[in-house]
């Protein structure tokens, strides 16, 4: 089987996006199947049309996009779907897979349509939701329905619809996609990339001023639904409780210069530690300084409805976690099993789970273990990745009795 997939980008850039894309192609690869990857123009690199990254090849779009804003989707989806009918031209794929954002789904259906093949749309997030949070939308708003509507249009014409948690398939089976065309391809880890137990290198807690104290870590991207502010509020509070707690974020991202304005203006920020980006092979050593991971995402149609990666990282290492209630964690983290979760947007419920979290030192040992068993269990890429085969065959199969009739 020969499966094209489009993207909206791909590494060498690192990002939740890219690690499930490399993950799902590695794996599908184990399966036999032949995979070619094309990435859409917002994949920013060095204007080449293909590219070699870590054993996978890439077929590029280098285009220039307006800033405007609906001349600009318009734009790339036309470079894109030109792009697309070349390659589709050459390598005759059998499926057509077209990940998030709905900008990759549209030019698939043209070309889809157009060479008789069938086409998989893939939903991460929804791009309107995601607008929001970056402030590029308003919920409601014009710009926020349209986007609505050109994603509703997709789903229901795609041949069939992969989401990546409950939550994502209950929406798309809300706006009109028959249920059984809808199928969950789980966010995964691969628990044989990670160590268990990991020591703090002595030299980086020194460096950082972590000696002698115990950290609250957040390893990843500081976006506003991260809800990294309310960590912040809740420190003073969890302080009074444990005098030798500090933060570390490792990381950057939109709010980044927010949040060490807000740690200035609370007093705290000799004891809140930004290490900024950090490379992809020295981040294990960060996580071993860490002695609970905290992920106190905001409630909003985002996070309610998507799922996150890092707390199955966190667990496939046998990590503490604390996280809000948000249905996207209540999707992965069992309360008092494999971690716990307070109410989401609570600052005061944040740091008391916290500071209740530290004093259950003998539980602590039965979490780690089950947050392990889950992720080798439940949430491996290689079960994950195996739905697929029954979501090809049934759009394949659909296409063949399309013709026949």
């Amino acid at each position: 089987m020969k499966i094209l997939h489009i993207l909206d980008h791909s590494i060498p850039h690192h990002s939740g996006y890219t690690f499930r894309t490399v993950a799902i192609l590695k794996e599908q690869r184990r399966f036999g199947w032949e995979t070619a990857h094309l990435t859409s123009p917002k994949h920013t690199g060095n204007g080449v049309l293909e590219e070699d990254v870590e054993g996978l090849h890439f077929h590029r779009t280098p285009a220039g996009l307006p800033k405007l804003p609906v001349l600009r989707e318009l734009r790339l989806m036309q470079h894109l779907g030109r792009r697309l009918r070349q390659l589709a031209e050459t390598i005759r794929p059998d499926i057509l897979h077209a990940h998030s954002p709905v900008l990759n789904a549209i030019p698939a259906l043209w070309v889809g349509r157009q060479f008789g093949i069938p086409v998989v749309y893939e939903v991460r997030a929804f791009w309107e939701d995601a607008a929001v949070d970056h402030g590029t939308s308003r919920e409601g708003g014009l710009r926020y329905r349209l986007s609505r509507a050109l994603e509703t249009f997709a789903l229901r014409r795609a041949d069939h619809v992969t989401t990546i948690c409950e939550g994502l398939r209950k929406d798309i089976i809300d706006r009109g996609v028959p249920p059984e065309k809808v199928t969950v391809i789980p966010n995964a880890v691969d628990p044989d990339r990670f160590t268990l137990g990991g020591q703090a290198d002595p030299a980086l807690q020194e460096s950082l001023g972590l000696k002698g104290c115990r950290v609250l870590g957040f390893i990843g991207s500081f976006y506003a639904y991260e809800g990294l502010r309310l960590l912040l509020d809740a420190y003073p509070l969890i302080k009074q409780q444990a005098p030798d707690i500090r933060i570390l974020l490792v990381g950057g991202g939109p709010q980044e210069d927010n949040l060490k304005q807000q740690a200035a203006r609370m007093g705290i920020e000799k004891d809140v530690i930004f290490t900024g980006r950090i490379p992809n092979e020295q981040i294990q050593m960060y996580y071993d300084l860490v002695d609970l991971l905290v992920y106190p995402r905001l409630s909003m149609r985002l996070t309610e409805l998507v799922t996150p990666l890092k707390p199955l990282e966190a667990m496939a290492q046998g990590r503490l976690l604390v996280a809000s209630d948000v249905g996207g964690h209540r999707e992965l983290i069992r309360h008092g099993e494999t971690g716990w979760l307070f109410q989401a947007g609570d600052s005061r419920a944040l740091a008391e789970t916290i500071i209740e979290t530290l004093g259950r030192q003998s539980e602590w040992d039965s979490v780690r273990a089950s947050g392990r068993r889950f992720v080798e269990v439940e949430r491996n890429w290689r079960a994950s990745v195996a739905r697929y085969q029954d979501v090809y065959r049934a759009s394949l199969d659909a296409l063949e009795k399309g013709h026949a009739i």
